[in-house]
């Protein structure tokens, strides 16, 4: 009852405080659509409270984390050629550098997904994290790839997804041994605003602690917000149309995460507080000539299993 009654209270306050923002705004309407979306976060982060009292063991949520990673790797994997084992384990070297420096010492693996219109990559609780073929394309060094795998770690090393587990598991009323029933989509979506960017802090702080440049997590968010750019401009070729295509991916990516601008300025105050301007040296990726070998195939609009 203490629980709904706090939902009632913080749903009262947000329709006030949606009507008096709206009302500010001359000639324009209280939306149905912004007010649902905002109940539903309510709720999330309502449950979320009593998820944060009672935290999960670690070997619960790796038992979990490795449940749920058993159950959509059969779905994501699947590229069992030499091409997709090297990059494979490229991922997993440079994620194990980072993931070193994490303050929960889990047994954290990493996974390539051999898509590349899938432009993305998630983790889940317990330790297991996953990166799309697609995201990967859009990387020029190895510093790149870490800030984003230090992004994915500190999700899981802040317990925003062990929280997130067990936020769902409340909302759709199953017990936590039932939890293969939710969708991949769980995980894939963002988080909070304020657990987007303190993982993209601390990722980039995994990353510089592993011999990294913060010009990484900087040149990535800086290729989201081109490319967030790209998706409003119209299409003037057959190739800026393909490229579309892939974009139509990251358009919830965009919805669910903070603007990359202010990502970007988040991690120039980072390098400017910590003293790193002198960390501008980055290494090359190290697969950077499969992918730009990939690129004269074209993209496949199909995400495998999916």
């Amino acid at each position: 009852m203490k629980r709904y009654a706090a939902l009632i209270v913080i749903v009262a306050l947000g329709i006030g405080a949606l009507v008096v923002t709206q009302m500010r705004r001359v000639g324009t309407p209280v939306s149905p659509g912004s007010l649902f979306r905002w109940l539903a976060g309510a709720q999330r982060e309502v449950t979320r409270v009593p998820a944060m009292a009672t935290r999960m063991s670690d070997k619960e949520e790796i038992r979990i984390g490795d449940q749920l990673a058993s159950e959509y790797g059969m779905g994501f994997l699947g590229g069992d050629n030499a091409q997709s084992r090297e990059i494979q384990d490229y991922v997993s070297l440079v994620g194990m550098r980072v993931s070193a420096r994490a303050h929960r010492k889990l047994p954290y693996k990493f996974h390539y997904i051999p898509d590349r219109s899938f432009i993305n990559a998630f983790a889940l609780p317990g330790g297991h994290v996953f990166i799309g073929e697609g995201l990967i394309a859009l990387m020029d060094s190895e510093d790149e790839l870490a800030a984003v795998l230090g992004h994915e770690v500190e999700h899981i090393d802040h317990y925003h997804c062990a929280e997130r587990v067990q936020t769902e598991a409340a909302l759709r009323k199953i017990p936590l041994g039932g939890l293969v029933a939710i969708p991949v989509e769980v995980f894939e979506a963002g988080y909070t605003k304020d657990q987007e960017l303190e993982a993209d802090r601390d990722g980039t702080r995994l990353a510089v602690m592993a011999g990294y440049s913060p010009l990484g997590a900087l040149r990535m968010f800086e290729n989201f917000a081109r490319l967030e750019h790209e998706q409003n401009r119209p299409s003037r070729s057959p190739g800026q149309e393909m490229s579309k295509v892939a974009l139509e991916s990251l358009k919830d990516y965009f919805r669910s995460h903070p603007p990359a601008q202010e990502r970007i300025n988040q991690v120039r105050e980072m390098i400017t507080e910590n003293g790193w301007g002198n960390l501008t040296s980055e290494r090359p990726l190290k697969v950077a000539a499969l992918f730009h070998r990939a690129r004269e195939k074209p993209a496949s609009t199909q995400k495998p299993g999916r």
